[in-house]
C-alpha cells in the first residue's frame, strides 16, 4: 500500500532519474563542438554516446539483483554519487580519454536509476493506483530525453560545451544531499550472491547486440565489427538465457515471459520503441541536413511535443486506472500510425509549423500508448518478480531503440543511394551539352538533398508499418492483475 513517506522518496528518485535521463540526450547536439575543440575524428567522438549506451546495456540487467540485495537508499546514493563524480570530471576534462571515462562513470550511475524508480513505484502503490504512479514515471521518461536537444542547442549556442556538465553538476549534488538526509528505508540483509559467469555472458550478450546494431548505421552491415559483435552478442545471449533458466536464483528471471500479458506488453513495447526512434532521428536529419535549419531551432521544433507528453503522462495514468490499457493504447497507436504516415510525405516546401503540429500530435499518441502498455504488463507479475520485470523492460527498451535506429538509418541510406542513382540518370539524360564542373557540382548537391529527402520519407513509411504491427497487437491486451493481488470486485472489469 502507499505510505505517506513514499511520496518523499518518489520525488527525490524522480528528480534524480530526470537528471540522469536528461543527460543521455543532452550531449548529442554538442558532438560537433567537442570534435573541433578536442581535435578528434567524428567516428571517435561518437563513443561518447555509444559508450554511454553500452554501459547502460551492461548495467541494467544486473539491477534486478542489486534491487533485491540492497536498500533503495544505498542504491540511490551509490548511483547519484557515481553520476555526480562522472559529471564533475567530464566538465573539466581537457582530453578525450578522460571525457569518455567520465561519461561511462555517469552511465553506470544512470543505469541504476530507472529500474530503481520503477520498482519503488510498483511496491509503493496498489495495483488499482499504479496507472497514476506510472504516469508520473512516464513524465520523467518521456519529457527528459525530448527536452534535451532544445536545452543543449541553446547552451551550445551561447556557451562552451562544458557548460552542459557544469549545468547538471549542482543539480546532481543537490539531489545527492537531499537523498542522504531524507531517504531512510532499511532493508534486512539478503543472502544472495551474483553469478560472475552470468554477468560476463550478460555483458557480452547485451553489450554485443547494442554495439552491433548501433554501429550498423554508420559502419554498414558488411563491417566485421558489426556482424562480429552481433554474432558474439547473439551466442552470449543464448548462453545467458539458458543459464538463467537453469539457476535457482537467476540474475535476471526469464520465466516472467510465462505471464502472457507481460510477454505481450514487452513485444508491443519493442515494436513501438523501434517506431518511436524514427521521429527522434529522422526529423533532425530532415530539418538540419535537408532544410538547413539550425540545431537550436531543430531542437525547439520538438519542444511542444515534449511538453504535451509531459502534460499527458499523468492524465493517461489516471485514465489507465479507470479504463485499462487496451482502449488507450489502441487510440494512441492509431494516432501514431496516421501521423507517422503523414510524416512520410515531407517535401522541400513543408512548413516549420506543419512539422511541429504533426510531431506534437504524434507525441500525444505515443504518450497514450507507452506507459499503459508497460504498466499493464508489470501489473501481471507477482510482487517478487517486480525487480526482474523492471530490469527486463529497461533492457529491452535499450536494445529495441538500437535495433530501430540501425534499421531505419539503413533503410534511409539504401533508399537515398538508389534514389540518387535514378535522379542522376534522369538528369544526365535531359542534358543537351557537356556540363561544366560547376554545373555538375550544383547538380550533385541538389540530387543529394532530394535523395536524402526520399530516404527519410521512405524510412517514415517503414516506421508506419512497424507502428501498425503494434496497433494490431493491442487487440489482444487484457486487463492484468497479479494472481495473489486480484481484488474480487475488479474481476468483472473489462480491459
Amino acid at each position: 500500500m502507499e505510505k505517506k513517506g513514499s511520496y518523499g522518496i518518489l520525488i527525490i528518485l524522480m528528480v534524480g532519474a530526470f537528471i540522469a535521463i536528461l543527460n543521455s540526450t543532452l550531449l548529442n547536439i554538442a558532438l560537433p563542438s567537442i570534435t573541433k575543440d578536442l581535435g578528434i575524428e567524428t567516428s571517435t567522438v561518437q563513443w561518447l554516446t555509444t559508450g554511454y549506451m553500452l554501459v547502460n546495456g551492461i548495467m541494467i540487467p544486473t539491477t534486478a539483483f542489486l534491487i533485491r540485495k540492497y536498500s533503495v537508499r544505498n542504491l540511490f546514493l551509490t548511483a547519484m554519487l557515481l553520476f555526480s563524480i562522472g559529471t564533475i570530471i567530464a566538465g573539466v576534462a581537457e582530453v578525450f580519454p578522460l571525457l569518455l571515462g567520465a561519461r561511462m562513470v555517469q552511465a553506470a550511475g544512470s543505469a541504476i536509476m530507472m529500474p530503481l524508480l520503477m520498482n519503488v513505484l510498483l511496491t509503493s502503490f496498489p495495483v488499482e493506483k499504479r496507472g497514476s504512479a506510472m504516469g508520473l514515471f512516464g513524465l520523467v521518461m518521456m519529457f527528459a530525453p525530448a527536452i534535451g536537444p532544445t536545452l543543449s542547442g541553446w547552451i551550445i549556442e551561447h556557451y562552451d560545451w562544458r557548460m552542459l556538465f557544469h549545468f547538471i553538476t549542482p543539480l546532481a549534488l543537490l539531489v545527492l544531499v537531499f537523498g542522504f538526509f531524507k531517504l531512510r528505508d532499511h532493508k534486512e540483509k539478503v543472502d544472495i550472491h551474483i553469478d560472475k559467469i552470468s554477468v560476463i555472458l550478460s555483458s557480452l550478450g547485451f553489450g554485443g547486440l547494442l554495439y552491433g546494431f548501433s554501429s550498423a548505421g554508420s559502419k554498414g552491415w558488411d563491417s566485421p565489427w558489426v556482424y562480429g559483435t552481433l554474432f558474439v552478442g547473439a551466442i552470449s545471449l543464448v548462453l545467458f538465457i539458458t543459464r538463467q533458466l537453469k539457476m535457482e536464483t537467476p540474475m535476471l528471471e526469464f520465466k516472467i515471459f510465462q505471464h502472457p500479458m507481460f510477454a505481450l506488453s514487452a513485444t508491443i513495447s519493442i515494436v513501438l520503441n523501434m517506431a518511436m526512434f524514427s521521429g527522434m532521428i529522422l526529423i533532425p536529419m530532415y530539418t538540419q541536413t535537408v532544410r538547413g535549419i539550425s540545431p537550436f531551432d531543430s531542437g525547439l521544433l520538438m519542444l511542444p511535443g515534449a511538453l504535451l507528453m509531459a502534460f499527458m503522462s499523468p492524465v493517461t495514468g489516471k485514465l489507465f486506472d479507470k479504463f485499462g490499457a487496451r482502449i488507450l493504447a489502441s487510440i494512441g497507436l492509431l494516432i501514431t500510425v496516421v501521423t507517422t504516415y503523414y510524416l512520410s510525405k515531407l517535401s522541400m516546401e513543408t512548413t516549420y509549423t506543419h512539422i511541429i503540429i504533426l510531431f506534437s500530435i504524434r507525441s500525444f499518441g505515443m504518450s497514450m500508448s507507452m506507459m499503459p502498455i508497460m504498466t499493464n504488463g508489470l501489473n501481471s507479475l507477482p510482487a517478487r518478480m517486480n525487480p526482474h520485470g523492471t530490469a527486463m523492460n529497461n533492457t529491452l527498451n535499450q536494445i529495441s531503440g538500437a535495433i530501430g535506429t540501425a534499421l531505419l538509418v539503413t533503410v534511409m541510406s539504401n533508399r537515398a543511394a538508389s534514389s540518387a542513382e535514378e535522379l542522376m540518370t534522369k538528369a544526365m539524360s535531359k542534358l543537351t551539352s557537356q556540363p561544366t564542373a560547376e554545373m555538375m557540382g550544383q547538380m550533385k548537391a541538389q540530387i543529394g538533398t532530394q535523395a536524402m529527402l526520399d530516404g527519410i520519407n521512405f524510412s517514415f513509411l517503414v516506421s508506419t508499418f512497424i507502428a501498425a504491427v503494434a496497433l494490431i497487437l493491442t487487440v489482444f491486451i487484457k486487463r492484468a492483475w497479479p494472481a495473489e493481488e486480484k481484488p474480487v470486485e475488479k474481476k468483472k472489469q473489462t480491459a
